[in-house]
C-alpha cells in the first residue's frame, strides 16, 4: 500500500519495545481542589497518557488501516477533579502517522476517566492527508483481502528486531485499530497501553462483505512493564465500526509461537461487552 514504510519509526518503536524494570502504577497525589480547573505540565505523563486513550478512541473509530494516529506531542493540558465520578483532562496535542510517522495533523480532546468504567473520550481532529487516497488505500486493502481464496497467516509482526514486512504492515494497521478498542477499555488515568506485536494472525475466509481475522497481540502495559496476551476476533467492512471480541491474559502458558494453533479454540472465551457482532 502507498505510503506504508517497512518499519516503525524510531521513537514509536524505542516505546513499544524498550524493556525497563517492572514499575508500580504511580498514583497521582493531586492536590487540587475538586470541580476546579488546573494547569498541567504538558510534559506530564499523565497527560501524555489521556493524549494516548484518546488516539486509541480515534483509532478503533476511524475503522481505517491508513488513518492511524501515534502521538507526537501534547501542547496543553488542564485537569479537573469531578467528586464522585472521575479526573478530566483536556486536552491539546498533534499527531503523526502511526506507521509512516509523518505529520497527521492537531487534535482537541477530553478524556474522562472514570472509576469502575471505561474511559468517555471526545476528540476532533484536523486531517493533513488527502481523503480520496485514504479512501483508496483502504479500498485497494479491503478487495484484496476479501478476495483471498487461502487464509492469510502470520507470526511475529514486528520480528525482534523491529522489522515488518512491507507486505504485513497492513496486516500491523487493523491490528492496531482492533487492539485500540481493548487498550481504551483498559485505559485507566494510571496505567496506558501499546501494541508490542501481533504475535500470531489467521484469516477466516467468509462468503459475505465482512473480512474476519483471529488476531493475538501483545500489549505493553505503562509504567508497570508488564506483556498481556490477547485474542481477539476482528470483523471489518469498509464502514466503521470494526467488531471486536477479546480475551486477555498475563500467564506466561500463552507466549507460545502461533504457528499451527488452533484459533477456533477459544470460541465462546471473547469479552462479551462489545455488542456489535
Amino acid at each position: 500500500m502507498p505510503g506504508f514504510r517497512a518499519a516503525l519509526p524510531a521513537a514509536l518503536l524505542l516505546l513499544l519495545l524498550s524493556s525497563f524494570p517492572p514499575a508500580a502504577a504511580e498514583q497521582p497525589p493531586w492536590p487540587w481542589t475538586p470541580g476546579a480547573m488546573h494547569a498541567l505540565n504538558p510534559s506530564d505523563r499523565h497527560a501524555s497518557r489521556a493524549a494516548w486513550t484518546a488516539l486509541h478512541y480515534s483509532n478503533y473509530h476511524e475503522a481505517s488501516p491508513s488513518t492511524l494516529r501515534a502521538l507526537r506531542q501534547v501542547l496543553k493540558a488542564t485537569v479537573k477533579i469531578i467528586p464522585g465520578l472521575g479526573v478530566k483532562y483536556y486536552l491539546q496535542f498533534t499527531t503523526e502517522g502511526y506507521i509512516n510517522g509523518e505529520n497527521a495533523g492537531s487534535c482537541l480532546a477530553t478524556v474522562l476517566y472514570l472509576k469502575k468504567s471505561p474511559p468517555e473520550v471526545y476528540i476532533k481532529c484536523a486531517h493533513t492527508q488527502d481523503k480520496k487516497q485514504i479512501q483508496e488505500e483502504d479500498n485497494k486493502f479491503y478487495h484484496y483481502l476479501h478476495h483471498q481464496t487461502k487464509p492469510i497467516i502470520a507470526n511475529n509482526i514486528p520480528d525482534s528486531h523491529g522489522n515488518i514486512d512491507r507486505a504485513h504492515l497492513p496486516l500491523w494497521g487493523l491490528a492496531i485499530a482492533g487492539s485500540s478498542y481493548i487498550m481504551l477499555e483498559k485505559s485507566t488515568e494510571n496505567l496506558g497501553y501499546f501494541m508490542a506485536q501481533v504475535k500470531a494472525v489467521k484469516q477466516r475466509i467468509r462468503k459475505d462483505s465482512a473480512v474476519e481475522f483471529e488476531f493475538i497481540v501483545l500489549l505493553h502495559e505503562t509504567p508497570t512493564q508488564k506483556i498481556e496476551l490477547c485474542h481477539m476476533h476482528l470483523i471489518w467492512t469498509l464502514s466503521p465500526p470494526l467488531r471486536v471480541k477479546y480475551i486477555c491474559t498475563s500467564d506466561n502458558h500463552w507466549l507460545e509461537d502461533g504457528s499451527g494453533q488452533d484459533y477456533g479454540s477459544a470460541a465462546g472465551l471473547f469479552h462479551e461487552k462489545e455488542g456489535n457482532f
